[in-house]
């Protein structure tokens, strides 16, 4: 039994790129960041953050281009994926990437302060944020524009 699955909950750390393919395709990379924590050998806690790319496909693109921005946080469900290219001097590149399948907006925020209260809160809980499912089959290596 084999398993690529991976869920991370993070920030932007700019704002979404949308491209369309050759083919009129809309592909939409973000980079999350994520934050762990630690206490290190002194007693001291620590902070350490990790970088995602990720790569979003047809209305799922599009949609996180229209409702994320720098700083927005955002749960992804995907796989991983590597791909490779040679650059324009040469060099054999990889890169390994989170290919979303699944894609939860989080909070909206201004100025690091939730736009609801706590009373609009209770009655928005049943207006859940779109979730979009992304048909595997949607996604062709060849469309990949990059």
């Amino acid at each position: 039994m084999n398993l690529n699955k991976v869920f991370i909950l993070g920030n932007l750390t700019k704002d979404p790129e949308l491209r369309q393919t050759p083919q009129g395709q809309a592909v939409c990379t973000l980079s999350i960041a994520t934050n762990s924590f630690y206490v290190d050998r002194g007693g001291n806690k620590q902070r350490r953050v990790e970088y995602h790319n990720v790569v979003l496909w047809g209305r799922q693109a599009e949609v996180a281009s229209q409702f994320l921005k720098k700083g927005s946080s955002v749960l992804v469900e995907g796989r991983l994926q590597t791909r490779s290219w040679q650059d324009k001097q040469g060099n054999q590149r990889k890169t390994t990437e989170i290919i979303a399948e699944k894609m939860q907006l989080g909070p909206k925020k201004t100025d690091n302060i939730l736009e609801n209260t706590p009373e609009e809160k209770v009655e928005e809980e049943n207006e859940v944020l779109p979730e979009i499912n992304l048909e595997e089959s949607e996604i062709k290596t060849e469309d990949i524009p990059f």
